[in-house]
């Protein structure tokens, strides 16, 4: 009976950048992490071969070749059903531990609202200030979901907490609002002689 599962096709990368200086090989080298590429070996990277992937490797690519190095773009699949569930299973859990580290400081995030809650400290710039926490963690979820091409299990919990951030935030928000503001049942607003 023949296969029926879908061939995942992978961009393979080989770089060559020389040592010195080693700016080169380190932006090429973020390059490639900030899009999630998965190191093969040295200079051996790899990333499915989907559109959300395809600028990320043209620029590591113009990068290599700015700093006078070779790359080699190359169109792979696994040789066999077993090669290509291997090299996805890897692909996922480097997601995984993207995701991982995406919960650690999600947890970060809700320890310092709590912080800024338990010693009453609101004012409009910590406000600010965690909102642009917030905004960072909405980005790199973003960021994590278009890369996240499988499916990794942590993707879900991600999700969750990222929901309870903003939420944790929108309470911190009316607090800050509150203590600024004064509480929210009082008639400081009501015009004089408006019956009130």
């Amino acid at each position: 009976m023949p296969n029926t599962e879908p061939v995942i096709r992978w961009v393979v990368l080989v770089v060559k950048v020389a040592a010195e200086p080693s700016r080169h090989r380190v932006a090429v080298w973020r390059e490639l992490r900030k899009i999630g590429a998965l190191s093969l070996g040295q200079g051996v990277w790899a990333v499915p071969d989907v559109p959300v992937f395809a600028d990320g490797v043209s620029r590591a690519i113009v990068l290599t070749e700015q700093a006078g190095g070779q790359a080699v773009a190359l169109s792979a699949t696994g040789r066999s059903a077993e090669d290509a569930s291997r090299f996805q299973a890897l692909f996922t859990a480097a997601r995984s531990e993207d995701w991982t580290e995406f919960l650690a400081d999600c947890g970060k995030f809700e320890e310092e609202l709590a912080k800024e809650i338990r010693i009453a400290k609101f004012t409009l710039a910590e406000l600010e200030e965690e909102e642009q926490s917030l905004e960072r963690l909405r980005r790199w979820h973003r960021d994590l979901t278009a890369r996240d091409v499988f499916g990794a299990p942590e993707a879900a919990e991600a999700d969750r907490r990222l929901r309870e951030c903003a939420a944790a935030c929108e309470d911190y928000a009316e607090r800050v609002f509150a203590a600024l503001h004064g509480p929210s049942g009082d008639d400081r607003s009501a015009l004089p002689g408006d019956g009130r």
